[in-house]
């Protein structure tokens, strides 16, 4: 051991929480590091200025003169005795023996020695989940031991600052050994409560004597202790991290020539499989050797397990096709349609109006315009299809004991789900709470998901809010599951207007209800509570701060006046230091652009074994028999530093990809906004069914459509968009699949990361590679576009293994991160129980449990949230999600359709997921101003669908190019709104006469519309009256919000003009006794000007073509109704917006009113000044109103 001591005090024992940076080049060591850590704590605790030990990342590198990435870290929590071991500090003893200006400064190299080794994996789990980790660019991965997280008190084992027995033992303050119930464990049996590490003690020192009675333990053999004690695991072997994760991420491949897999009973015998390939089945630590069969020492001949080939196969979905006699008509009206419009603009061509050609050409542009819309939004929904699942056979198959899984675990792949906010005020926690606990209390196998939250603001209101919410759950979760709960979102369920009783059976189902319900409206009034609790808080410690700041004065200066103390008004958690986020006073490295990366575990992650509650007193129910685990819950705020692009809520889902696959790395993410919450428990099941089916590993994600609560009933801005959820988007689950609309979405992580879908060939446009085909497959790859090119991942054979030579310049240099990679792929593989079951997995392959967490894999997580991770790597253009755009989510799903991977569009029979929607009309406008916007730099991009590769089916690519063109139709359309004003203003129509011809073809193209709108309503499943308001809104947004959105989008492509946009509140209006009190509310805003004046101009149109048709001498009537009838059909669609106008007592502000009228009176005068009537020279002519 070697020891560099400076003393200047002299302590009988040190500890500290232990920093280990290493090198690949440096042998494995331990270093510990103190200096003054004791004033850090008190004042500036999370302060982000590096130690010595770091000053290696201070050297500039001389190839780039910039600092070398920070190194990999590995963080523990160490208090050296004279045993050699490590137990924790309390802040009690930190406070007071360090509270001095006397510091120590030690450097204490410790190799890792078989004497001298880490403390357990559990122990330093429960330390991981008490502790708060930060870091980031240039800093130090600091772990903060938490007292508590929260000012209430928490009960559940899994909750990170959970109050536990301590150590009995003079000068250990370590907690007491526990079961995964929390109960102590008591070895003697005079209840003597002892920790881990001094029990290890006892048994080390040979005497085995309990420290409380003296008598001896029934176990003196430490060995035998160990195993006996199944909440002993052993502790991690000598290689340290490396080691672990080469057991955790290995890849299984079969050295055996000959491989009959068979026992003597004739059943598949995984125990050989297990010695013979030297592989480990189970969650996260597995890989399925090549092929889909097991070697039998023939080329070319596999071995299929006999209970697989037996076994009758059933599938998990089935394909619902349209009844032939609703979809044929459709498709057969839709054909004549098309010919109707072309024959229609073909005779409008050809019979132009000499009287005005301008108002003629005018229309025949729009005209034109509107037919290729038209056919761009109609081609993609010939083909529509409804899906079912089978819930049942996904439970016979994964969680049904059989000679695969004797044990009956759940052999259902990971899922790491996503919830992403930002700003606290607009999302307000108790929303984002009660979308936490529904996630928590799904149905789905508890050891198997992982939920985090990524909170983009680093506020701590947040922070607390998730803290409460995961102590709620302790109360929530098991009350769901007892008596079968649904919805799960607290707050819904119990603004239930049906009957709760219901199908319930249980007699204490009416208490538990009772007391549950009391404990959620104390569970809001915390959260409430919470921002004021926060304030008062802070303002306590900080005037504490400052009066010892003026006692340290005084004593230093008797005589001298005293200066005025400025001190920075921090921000403080519960535990009473700084919070390394966001303050409430904003300083610098304390804003929401400049704050470190926090990760803290909320709850750590289960046991794999069933932990039924009991009838204890603490407990408020009775959870006899019921599970009361929950998943793990982790806190995210990434680092954010002046001078990085973060690329919004695209980044921040980005950081979640990287912390997730180092923590949990599900094979599966669902990301879900902060109001969307899950309204039916078994959601993920039916997304499940998908992705395991067969073929279901060439499905890159899942979409379910979203469902809004809050509306009001007569859905006046067409919020709910039934017609794009249940008619454009089952039309697409036909072709290669749904658009990804950013929430409600089950994502493979492999096709996440940029790689391409199995069994898929190389394809390329270009002339050379078509020529050359197979036998040039790298010249064809080389030639490939840049951005065409991805990975491969399932086709590679022994001689081609994935290509992971471009991972570091891909995924960045976390090699935990790159290892991480294969394991996510094999997980997410479907069961290989049929052999037309390809790139599979054996069954029973992932129902060993996940290894636990520990500092070292927090820490790393920790440095894959940097804000400096992403440099010079793939993250945001070609992996994860894709940058560039505001609507991030239409670009990262075109890219994996772009590869050949398909989606699916899962309708569940009860809504999958719910969530809020806008009703006020000025926040509808500005959600739709920030799609269209998107829509206009995806047409401007290189994901214009006009470039796709040839792996995207034809309809599909009409469909994206759709998606890109849309917001130009408002060009043309404003343009065709005032026409009618224009034609009863001049006298003119469109055309020459109203002849037959023309009302023939208006009527044909006017019939078929509304039969096409009945069929549609028909095979899609919605209303009528659904139809009709999209199509109002559709004008009513196209003649303001995407009209902005063109000229918003052109500035930030051609002149580099920045868009911010707001973030939708998801509060309601003011008024708490009425629900759609924010429908009411007007806000004025410049998207409105359009639509006002389009009104008022046709109004004020509609009333000069009367006039003047009554008082003039031949009076036109066929142009006056041709006119009048064109201007009623564009008020009707506008009636909704004039509505929303009109307030619920009229409160319209007047500038509203003022600049529309002087508007439209200023064109009326300007057209009368340009056209007067004939015969006169006066500016409005002879005509005179009666």
């Amino acid at each position: 051991m070697f020891i560099t001591t400076q003393l200047l005090h002299t302590y009988n024992s040190f500890l500290s929480f232990v920093l280990t940076l290493s090198e690949a080049q440096t042998p494995p060591s331990f270093f510990l590091k103190w200096r003054g850590f004791g004033a850090e704590m008190a004042s500036k605790p999370f302060e982000t200025s590096r130690s010595d030990l770091s000053a290696v990342s201070d050297v500039l590198d001389p190839n780039n003169n910039k600092p070398p990435l920070p190194p990999q870290t590995r963080v523990t929590f160490a208090r050296r005795t004279s045993s050699g071991r490590y137990v924790s500090y309390s802040r009690d003893d930190l406070d007071s023996e360090l509270g001095s200006s006397d510091f120590l400064n030690y450097t204490v190299q410790m190799p890792p020695t078989p004497d001298n080794q880490p403390v357990a994996q559990k122990v330093e789990e429960q330390y991981v989940s008490n502790s708060l980790f930060t870091g980031g660019f240039n800093s130090i991965t600091r772990a903060h031991l938490m007292d508590k997280v929260i000012d209430s008190d928490v009960n559940h084992p899994q909750m990170a600052g959970v109050k536990g027995s301590s150590c009995a033992i003079n000068g250990c303050d370590g907690k007491a050994m526990c079961d995964e119930k929390g109960d102590d464990i008591l070895p003697c049996e005079c209840d003597f409560k002892i920790c881990r590490d001094c029990y290890i003690d006892v048994l080390k020192t040979g005497e085995g004597t309990c420290p409380g009675c003296k008598d001896q333990y029934k176990t003196t053999d430490l060995d035998e202790a160990m195993e006996n004690w199944r909440s002993l695991p052993q502790l991690p072997g000598p290689g340290g991290r490396s080691k672990k994760m080469e057991r955790r991420l290995s890849l299984v491949k079969s050295t055996k020539s000959s491989l009959l897999m068979k026992s003597q009973t004739g059943e598949f015998d995984h125990n050989r499989w297990l010695f013979e390939t030297k592989g480990t089945y189970g969650y996260g630590n597995a890989i399925w050797p090549d092929g889909s069969g097991f070697d039998n020492g023939k080329e070319g001949d596999t071995y299929e397990p006999p209970e697989l080939m037996n076994k009758p196969w059933r599938p998990l979905t089935r394909k619902l096709k349209i009844p032939a006699a609703v979809i044929s008509p459709y498709r057969l009206l839709v054909a004549v349609r098309m010919v109707v419009l072309a024959l229609f603009l073909t005779w409008r061509i050809g019979h132009p109006n000499t009287d005005a050609v301008w108002l003629w050409g005018m229309s025949i542009v729009c005209e034109i315009w509107f037919a290729f819309s038209w056919i761009l939004d109609q081609l993609p929904k010939l083909c529509p299809i409804n899906r079912a699942t089978d819930l049942n056979v996904l439970k016979e198959k994964f969680e049904t004991r059989d000679p695969s899984n004797p044990t009956g675990k759940s052999d259902l792949p990971g899922i790491d789900i996503f919830v992403s906010t930002a700003d606290p005020e607009k999302e307000p926690p108790l929303v984002t709470a009660n979308t936490i606990l529904s996630i928590l209390a799904a149905d789905y196998p508890v050891e198997k998901l992982a939920c985090y939250v990524s909170d983009d603001g680093g506020a701590l209101l947040t922070f607390e809010a998730m803290a409460e919410a995961a102590s709620f759950a302790n109360i929530w979760v098991p009350f769901c599951r007892k008596h079968n709960i649904e919805p799960r979102n607290p707050e819904s369920y119990f603004n239930l207007k049906k009957d709760p009783y219901k199908n319930k059976i249980l007699k204490d189902f009416v208490k538990d209800r009772r007391r549950v319900k009391r404990e959620y409206d104390e569970f809001k009034v915390r959260i409430n509570g919470l921002p004021d609790s926060i304030r008062r808080r802070s303002d306590a410690y900080h005037a504490r701060e400052e009066l010892q700041v003026m006692k340290e004065q005084r004593m230093r200066k008797e005589e001298e006046p005293l200066e005025v103390v400025k001190i920075k008004k921090a921000t403080w958690m519960a535990d009473g230091t700084h919070w390394p986020g966001t303050w409430l006073n904003p300083t610098p490295e304390h804003t929401k652009g400049d704050h470190a990366g926090i990760i803290q575990v909320m709850l750590k992650p289960p046991s794999d074994e069933l932990l039924c509650g009991d009838g204890e007193e603490y407990r408020l129910n009775d959870l006899t028999n019921v599970d009361i685990r929950l998943p793990m819950l982790v806190y995210v705020s990434r680092e954010k530093r002046p001078g990085y692009d973060h690329n919004k809520k695209a980044g921040a889902m980005n950081a979640l990809v990287r912390a997730s696959a180092i923590m949990s790395n599900g094979a599966f993410i669902l990301n879900l906004d902060c109001d969307h919450y899950i309204y039916n428990s078994q959601a993920m099941r039916e997304g499940m069914c998908f992705m395991m089916d067969r073929g279901g590993d060439r499905i890159c994600y899942v979409q379910f459509p979203q469902r809004f609560e809050g509306i009001d009933p007569s859905d006046r801005y067409a919020n709910r968009n039934t017609v794009f959820f249940d008619g454009n988007m089952r039309a697409l689950d036909g072709l290669q699949g749904p658009v990804y609309v950013g929430t409600g979405c089950l994502f493979r992580r492999i096709a996440l990361y940029g790689f391409d879908p199995p069994r898929t060939k190389e394809h390329s446009p270009s002339f050379f590679s078509s020529c050359c085909g197979r036998r040039r497959k790298h010249s064809s790859v080389a030639h490939t576009p840049e951005e065409n090119k991805s990975l491969r991942m399932g086709d590679y054979s022994d001689d081609e293994e994935m290509n992971l030579s471009l991972d570091p310049k891909m995924f960045g240099n976390s090699n935990v991160l790159i290892d991480s990679i294969p394991v996510a792929e094999y997980q997410g593989r479907p069961l290989a129980d049929h052999p037309s079951v390809k790139n599979g997995r054996p069954p029973g392959a992932l129902t060993i449990p996940r290894d636990l967490l520990d500092a070292s894999t927090v820490a790393e997580a920790i440095s894959v949230i940097s804000c400096w991770y992403e440099d010079k790597t793939e993250w945001g253009q070609r992996v994860g999600w894709i940058y560039g755009s505001v609507t991030e989510d239409v670009v990262t799903g075109y890219r994996m359709h772009n590869r050949g991977w398909k989606s699916v569009y899962c309708v569940t029979k009860r809504d999958a997921f719910r969530g809020t929607a806008p009703i006020n009309l000025t926040d509808r406008l500005h959600q739709v101003l920030r799609w269209a916007t998107g829509s206009v730099e995806i047409f401007f991009s290189r994901n214009n669908a006009l470039l796709a590769t040839s792996k995207m089916k034809a309809l599909q690519r009409i469909a994206y190019l759709n998606v890109g063109i849309y917001p130009f139709t408002s060009i043309f359309l404003i343009v065709y709104c005032f026409l009618p004003a224009l034609s009863l203003f001049s006298g003119q129509f469109i055309v020459q006469t109203l002849n037959v011809t023309f009302l023939v073809y208006l009527l044909i193209i006017t019939v078929t519309l509304c039969a096409l709108a009945v069929l549609e309503v028909k095979w899609s499943g919605i209303e009528l009256e659904e139809w009709w308001r999209n199509e109002q809104f559709w004008l009513i947004g196209g003649t303001s919000a995407h009209l902005a959105a063109v000229f918003q989008g052109l500035l930030k492509i051609f002149a580099g003009v920045e868009i911010s946009f707001t973030l939708t509140s998801k509060s309601g209006g003011d008024d708490e006794e009425d629900e759609f009190a924010d429908l009411y509310v007007v806000k004025w805003t410049s998207l409105m000007i359009p639509p006002i004046v389009i009104i008022m101009v046709n109004l004020i149109a509609i009333a000069v073509g009367i006039s003047r048709t009554i008082y003039s001498v031949i009076p036109q009537w066929s142009r006056l109704l041709g006119g009048v009838f064109f201007s009623f059909w564009v008020l009707a669609h506008l009636y909704p917006f004039a509505k929303g106008l009109m307030g619920r007592q009229g409160r319209t502000p007047t500038i509203v009113y003022v600049w529309s009228g002087l508007i439209a009176i200023t064109i009326s005068l300007l057209w009368v000044a340009i056209n007067p009537p004939a015969g006169t020279n006066q500016i409005g002519g002879s005509f005179q109103f009666p």
